[in-house]
């Protein structure tokens, strides 16, 4: 079991750690190697990306688990991302062939080989070599540091030891290393608070020995965390497309002549919300001796609106001869909702950004507290896509999404002049990194060390560092 716990990077927690503190991640990776001692056979085991949070290095003993688990007469059912663990795979089944509506089919399966053949499959030529994803002109290894640095020295921390670190500004900036080397430490109790501090003329973290970041008046965490703490956050709302949306149908001719203001379209306090449910699209039923069950509003079938919002209508963009109401708008998607909006040049602008961020297929009237860590990180950017970043830094610790748009949203950030550090451990985001700095070589006490820094290329050039192997 303890070397099953190596394999897959948890070498660095200590045997009386408490469950209870152990991340995601890291506790399912536990519970594997709990499965490869206990030697069952004829179990299913079913993994939802255990490779998030993985090192490449630990990469390669997650597939040696599975093929244990598979020895024992167990079957493994994974969906995952990263093309070195579909490619150990017997059998890939892949779905699309895009997202919300426009996926949900199998579009190919079969092995690895026929996944490669297959014209219908979008993973196959990445699979094959075919195609990599490089998406940006990095800049020259000269250049880096061209447009200023951010400098941080700090002490020891947790097991990180003391650091001295440049950090070029308006550049694509990756922190890399194995689980427990210290990266979370030095981003995100370091760099992090000692930005908001010097922002906020206020004293860095105690650690923190000294700071260099004229200009920089920003530090924002675009991390996964829920948006909204209720459903009456919506995308619509948290997008700021509702309030031009119920301005633009107060304008109406319909409004006007039934005497109706902005305000009435309000869904949380308009006089046009759904009166059952009081425009949270739910209620919530009391079960004896059970917990509340929330169910769909019977009433306006979770529109929000009573009836007498629908016969409020403005022609569709595209066919002036389709009216639609704020109703249907809401429960539209953000593309669908573009093309029936593309008259009013706000709410087309952010509807765009939505889609350009690879939201196109959320419903306008979605929760946002339902939606999905990559799904909120993304709705979290729609709001600085049209803004000049040169104050602002982002930080992104593991972002999970689609890795060619993630990647189109960095370049965006860093052409407004953004300065952007993300943790991250994807390959094909490190190779698009312009500045890598690599912590290690190990985790916990034989981690926290700067091992590497530069870019990609003086990296992997590098024969200490792991990460560097891998790129």
């Amino acid at each position: 079991t303890a070397r099953r716990l190596v394999d897959l990077g948890l070498g660095y927690l200590s045997l009386d750690r408490a469950g209870s503190t152990l991340s995601t991640g890291e506790r399912q990776r536990v519970q594997l190697a709990r499965a490869v001692r206990n030697r069952t056979t004829g179990v299913l085991y079913v993994l939802d990306e255990p490779s998030i949070g993985l090192h490449p290095l630990n990469v390669d003993g997650l597939v040696e688990v599975m093929r244990d688990l598979l020895a024992d007469g167990n079957s493994v059912a994974m969906v995952d991302h990263d093309a070195r663990i579909l490619r150990a795979a017997d059998h890939i089944v892949e779905i699309g062939p895009g997202a919300g509506a426009a996926g949900g089919r199998v579009i190919a399966q079969g092995s690895v080989a026929e996944i490669e053949a297959d014209p219908a499959s979008l993973i196959g030529p990445f699979l094959s070599g075919a195609r990599t994803v490089c998406v940006r002109d990095r800049a020259d290894a000269d250049d880096v540091f061209a447009l200023g640095r951010i400098h941080l020295e700090t002490d020891a921390l947790h097991t990180v030891k003391p650091l001295a670190v440049d950090v070029p500004r308006s550049r694509l900036t990756a922190v890399t290393g194995v689980s427990g080397s210290g990266k979370t430490t030095f981003v995100l109790e370091s760099l992090v608070p000692a930005l908001k501090a010097w922002a906020a003329g206020e004293r860095p973290p105690a650690h923190v020995r000294a700071l260099e970041a004229a200009g920089i008046e920003r530090a924002n965490l675009i991390d996964a965390s829920p948006i909204g703490i209720n459903v009456r956050s919506t995308v619509a709302t948290y997008a700021g497309v509702h309030d031009e949306l119920r301005r633009a149908f107060a304008r109406t001719p319909d409004a006007k002549a039934a005497g109706l203001k902005a305000g009435d379209f309000s869904y949380n306090t308009g006089k046009l919300r759904c009166p059952v449910c009081d425009g949270t699209g739910s209620i919530s039923l009391d079960v004896q001796f059970l917990p509340d069950v929330d169910i769909t509003c019977p009433a306006c079938r979770g529109s929000r609106y009573a009836p007498e919002a629908d016969r409020i209508r403005r022609p569709h963009a595209d066919d002036p001869v389709d009216l639609v109401s704020l109703p249907d708008l809401m429960a539209m998607s953000a593309s669908e909702a573009l093309a029936a909006t593309s008259d009013l040049r706000k709410v087309a602008a952010k509807l765009q950004t939505l889609c350009d961020l690879g939201l196109g297929y959320l419903t306008l009237g979605e929760a946002t507290p339902a939606l999905s860590g990559g799904e909120a990180q993304r709705l979290k950017l729609a709001s600085e896509m049209k803004r000049t970043q040169d104050d602002a830094v982002f930080v992104f610790d593991e972002p999970t999404l689609d890795v060619r748009t993630l990647l189109e949203v960095f370049d965006r950030l860093v052409s407004q002049g953004a300065t952007m550090v993300v943790i991250e451990h994807d390959l094909d985001v490190i190779a698009n990194a312009d500045y890598v700095i690599d912590l290690g070589p190990g985790g916990g006490a034989s981690g926290g060390h700067i091992v590497a820094a530069g870019t990609p290329e003086q990296v992997a050039a590098n024969p200490d560092s792991v990460t560097g192997r891998y790129l």
